[in-house]
Parts: C-alpha cells; sequence; structure tokens
C-alpha cells in the first residue's frame, strides 16, 4: 500500500511512533546538561526532558545520595530507589561530588568549563558562594546556559528567606491552591473538607521543570545565533501561576476573587464531572446549541427552556440546580450507556455536540490500550532495575523523536568523587563519555 493509500491514522504512526525512535537522530545529542538539582523534582524533570531528547545529562549528587531519591508512597523502594526518582533519573549518568568541599567543586568546574548547560536548585546566592554560580562560570564558559530554580526566585524580597524550596509552597504561593477545592456551602457550618487543596501530585515541580527546559532550549537556539549563554531564572510558584487561567484578570477587573467551585468551571457550564452507575462521566456542552443538545439526550428539555443563554449557566447558583438534575439521568446509567447516548446523538443529529469522558483510575489508565498502542506506557528491561514500566514523553516526533533509554542509575556506597563504575557509570557509559570530551 503506498502512502496515499493509507488513513491518516495508519500514516502517522508509521512516522512518529516510538517503537522506532532509536533508529532516528536525537535533537540534543550534542549538549551536555549537568543536573544539580538538590531534593528537588522541578530540575530533575527538566533534566530528565532534556535527556530525553538527546543531551547527555550527568547527575550530580552529594556524596550520601541526593534526597530525592526517597520519595515515595509509604516508604517503598526498589532496589534502594523511591518510586518518584525511578521516573526522573532516566537517561542520565550519575555520580557524587561534594560541592561543598574545594577539590569538588574544582572538578565541578572543570566539568562546567566543558557544559552546555547547568541547572541547579539551591538556595539564591548558594552556588556563587561556593564560586562556582553563573558569574564564576560564564568567565570560564561564555557559551554556558545557566538555569536556576527556585520558589521565590533569584531576586526579590523574598529570595532570602532561606526557606527550601518544596512543591506544596510552590503550589501555594502559585495562587492557584486558593481556588481549588470544595466551595463553603454554608458559611456558618463550613465542613473540614471545604479548604484550599494541592494538587493530586508534584504539579508545582512539575510546571517549574517544563518551563525550565522550554527556557532551556529557547537558550540553546538563542546562542545558536549569537554564540552567548545566558542566566536562566525559574520560580515554579511563577510556572505554575502562569497556569492559573482568569484569576489574575478577573482580580484586576473586579478587585474579588473567583470563589472556590470544586469541579464547575465559572466560565463555562456544563463542563464537569458527575456521578454514574460504575463511576463518573465528564460531560461537556456549554455553548447554548450543546447545551441543547445534552437536554435532548437527558430527555430534559424543560432545562434549556428555563437556562436558554450562556449568560444563565453560568450563574452559580444556577449551576448547583443544574447539576443535580443533569446527575438524576447519569446516576441511571453506566458510562457505557451515557457514552452511546451521547455519541449515536453526534453522529446521526449533530445538531450541536456532547463531549464526554469517563474518569479513569490509574489502573484503567495502565490497563488503557490505548494509551499502549501510542506508547505512552512501555516496558523496559533495565540492567539494575529488571523489567519496569516507565510512562513515555507526552510527545512524538517525525523526525527526531524523544526516547527513554535506561532508568535512573543505582548510587553507589562509597563517597567517591567522579565517575566510579560503582555509582553507575559502566564501562560503556565511561567510553560514550571520554568520546564526547567529558572526562
Amino acid at each position: 500500500m503506498s502512502e496515499k493509500e493509507m488513513s491518516w491514522g495508519d500514516w502517522i504512526r508509521s512516522q512518529d511512533d516510538p517503537i522506532y525512535a532509536r533508529k532516528k537522530p536525537e535533537a540534543l545529542d550534542q549538549f551536555l546538561v549537568l543536573d544539580c538539582s538538590y531534593a528537588n523534582i522541578a530540575g530533575s524533570f527538566a533534566a530528565s526532558t532534556l535527556a530525553e531528547m538527546g543531551a547527555e545529562v550527568i547527575r550530580i549528587e552529594p556524596p550520601e545520595g541526593d534526597p530525592a531519591r526517597t520519595f515515595t508512597p509509604f516508604g517503598f523502594t526498589h532496589k534502594g530507589t523511591g518510586l518518584g526518582y525511578l521516573n526522573e533519573g532516566r537517561n542520565k549518568f550519575h555520580i557524587t561530588l561534594n560541592l561543598e568541599s574545594e577539590e569538588g567543586r574544582e572538578i565541578f568546574r572543570k566539568l562546567a568549563k566543558r557544559a552546555d548547560v547547568v541547572i541547579e536548585t539551591f538556595l539564591p546566592g548558594q552556588m556563587d558562594e561556593w564560586g562556582i554560580g553563573y558569574r564564576q562560570l560564564k568567565e570560564l564558559n561564555p557559551e554556558l546556559i545557566y538555569c536556576a530554580i527556585y520558589t521565590y526566585g533569584q531576586f526579590g524580597p523574598k529570595a532570602k528567606c532561606g526557606k527550601a524550596d518544596v512543591d506544596v509552597v510552590d503550589q501555594a504561593y502559585s495562587g492557584v491552591t486558593w481556588v481549588s477545592g470544595e466551595p463553603v456551602q454554608d458559611p456558618n457550618d463550613p465542613k473540614p473538607w471545604e479548604i484550599p487543596t494541592k494538587q493530586g501530585n508534584w504539579m508545582g515541580w512539575y510546571a517549574g521543570g517544563a518551563w525550565a527546559a522550554l527556557g532551556v532550549m529557547a537558550a540553546l537556539h538563542y546562542r545558536t545565533k549569537t554564540g552567548k549563554g545566558q542566566f536562566i531564572d525559574v520560580s515554579p510558584a511563577e510556572a505554575f501561576g502562569r497556569c492559573i487561567n482568569y484569576g489574575l484578570t478577573y482580580y484586576q477587573g473586579f478587585q474579588d476573587v473567583i470563589p472556590r467551585v470544586g469541579n464547575y468551571d465559572v466560565g463555562v457550564f456544563p463542563y464537569t464531572y458527575f456521578k454514574c452507575k460504575d463511576g463518573y462521566v465528564f460531560l461537556s456542552g456549554f455553548s447554548d446549541i450543546n447545551w441543547k443538545a445534552l437536554c435532548t439526550i437527558i430527555d430534559r428539555p424543560d432545562l434549556q427552556e428555563q437556562y436558554p443563554t450562556i449568560f444563565d449557566r453560568l450563574n452559580l447558583e444556577n449551576m448547583k440546580k443544574m447539576y443535580k438534575e443533569i446527575e438524576k439521568w447519569t446516576m441511571a446509567h453506566t458510562y457505557e450507556e451515557i457514552y452511546n447516548a451521547v455519541m449515536d446523538y453526534n453522529k446521526n443529529i449533530g445538531e450541536g455536540v456532547v463531549v464526554p469522558g469517563k474518569i479513569s483510575s490509574p489502573e484503567d489508565t495502565i490497563n488503557a490500550d490505548n494509551w499502549w498502542v501510542r506508547r505512552s506506557f512501555e516496558k523496559i528491561d533495565d540492567p539494575y532495575y529488571g523489567e519496569l514500566t516507565i510512562a513515555n514523553q507526552a510527545w512524538k516526533m517525525t523526525e527526531s523523536p524523544p526516547r527513554v533509554k535506561w532508568a535512573c542509575r543505582p548510587l553507589g556506597a562509597d563517597n567517591s568523587y567522579i565517575y566510579n563504575i560503582r555509582l553507575g557509570l559502566g564501562e560503556d557509559d565511561l567510553a560514550r563519555l571520554k568520546e564526547k570530551g567529558v572526562i
């Protein structure tokens, strides 16, 4: 079958299926990154993202190992490594280096002189005090791109507060946490659960790491045009705050704060989750014509007549009333029945579109055929950790696809400074780094 005869789905899969990734070039394989993140997933995520794109990443830990290796549910480890670090140690070479000693700092200077990127998450000015911050390193390596990640940024009234960067503070300081969580139904009788709520995973750190990786790649592009390196200052709180939607604009316009509304969205309704017979279902049908479609599907034309415009539906008290009425219908059906009814209307009636979705448990997600076909998950046989199921990258690329080559390297038991085989650098790793001129 020729390319022209192939369906779009078959053709694009043949171009960007991750199974073919190892046969294609890597976008960043000419760059060396030093990952000096300490007890911080934002820095680790930024570096692992660059590593997936082909960069050679040397993970630099203190002699006793990075505390991030202990981030794991209920203290569970796999061969001594926490589950969180198994994800974000991928594709990196791991070494120990005591940056508090002059010997360790001198080794670091030699590495930084050859590096393209440094990522660090120490308190602002700490690396500078050690004589290995951006001011000193750019004299040794003018093309160096140096990315520092810290909750409050590198300058400003809070930069010198001395508090460690932790995800829950990043989330809280961003402003997002204030508007997340269940609303207070009765101010005179608030419930224990009606409080500001953090996101379920490390979203402050992950937002910070994502923006940091983007900044590094932009800086690398700028360097190809100018030959100049630069300093990148990333605050995970700012990064997560960038995801706050229209909250800040609303405050600027009305000098008021959008209240916590739980699973409602003050900009669109319906656009939320409802109970059904076998779990929860998401339904979206917020524009006028799509609202009419939903009311037709659930056989409630009275709702469409009572709340005909989007402005009627954006009243919070109206949302509560509509929600109860819609949920009467969803609770009488299974998700599959709801899905079939909605899609039958979309395909055969087509006067407006309603979007359904199933609320998946982690078990549902990892067993979903769609994600395995797309290789969103992949089983790898790691030489140290054995068979692991890992989460792949969030994007596919036709010419220079990202890839996972190995899980994180184990940390050795001794306190040696550099490229000790027991610290994860095997003979192949050493040969590769020597070939690149790194060591």
